[in-house]
């Protein structure tokens, strides 16, 4: 069985303190959009994972469905490595949701999500349909009913890279990123309530972890909004049309590599 592997944005991450496992408390909206990889998965005696040698959670997420037997995992990689696309966890959830499906007992979805939270806080978000409000560890999913009608431009700066997700929660912690951690979920709800059509989208609050210089670059060539994706280092802009995005890519391509997709509702 072969499926899509999409990756995501985050249009919002709102970051409080740690709790007692060590986990931040965060509210996310997760957002798929139509870039993504293409994961095909077939019974084996053994499991072997090609087209991706650094793969190390795709196989630990078909090790945890204790199957009868093994694997073959082909990966045909199209997201970008480490750059807050979650394209990892999303080849984990769509490996996960295909194997699952040629069990002979398949596992009930409650089951798939906690092997998925367990896998990685935005995991289980793969097994959803449609954007969501993470909240938790980011593994507490709530359907949003927001529009799709908008498209993304996903920038890479030249030279970037990202940091490990401990790093960049360390540097949030160091400088007190939690403070008035209520009022900011709170604005956040607030804010989603209010959504109507694509623009409204930028009334959201940004990014608590990470921010860029470029993000005024993409609001200067059009984009209603414009903020860094998860813990970076891609930056996003939503833009009305695609000829607008398409023309701040050209503009921009000069910062580092670009694509222009658009929202995905499924994997």
């Amino acid at each position: 069985m072969t499926g899509p592997a999409p990756a995501k944005i985050n249009l919002a991450l709102v970051v409080g303190p740690p709790g007692g496992d060590g986990k931040h408390d965060l509210a996310t909206v997760y957002q798929r959009v139509d870039l993504g990889d293409r994961v095909t998965v077939e019974p084996a005696d053994a499991t072997t994972v090609e087209g991706f040698p650094e793969d190390t959670i795709v196989r630990a997420a078909l090790e945890s469905l204790d199957a009868p037997h093994g694997w073959r995992v082909r990966i045909e990689k199209h997201t970008p490595v480490a750059a807050g696309l979650g394209g990892g966890s999303s080849d984990a959830a769509t490996a996960l949701r295909l194997a699952n499906a040629q069990l002979g007992s398949p596992k009930p979805p409650e089951e798939l999500h906690e092997l998925a939270a367990r896998l990685g806080a935005d995991v289980p978000f793969f097994l959803r349909d449609g954007p969501q409000l993470g909240t938790g560890d980011g593994s507490r999913l709530q359907p949003l009913d927001l529009p799709q009608d908008f498209v993304v431009l996903l920038l890479r700066p030249k030279g970037s890279a990202k940091h490990s997700t401990a790093q960049v929660y360390a540097a949030f912690d160091d400088r007190g990123g939690e403070q008035g951690y209520g009022e900011r979920v709170a604005a956040l709800r607030s804010a989603l309530a209010t959504v109507r059509r694509p623009r409204d989208l930028a009334a959201l609050p940004p990014n608590d972890l990470a921010s860029s210089p470029l993000a005024g670059d993409l609001r200067s060539h059009g984009a209603f909004r414009a903020d860094v994706s998860g813990a970076g280092p891609v930056v996003y802009g939503l833009f009305q049309r695609t000829v607008e995005a398409q023309h701040a890519a050209r503009a921009l391509r000069k910062l580092g590599r670009t694509w222009v997709t658009v929202p995905a509702w499924y994997g």
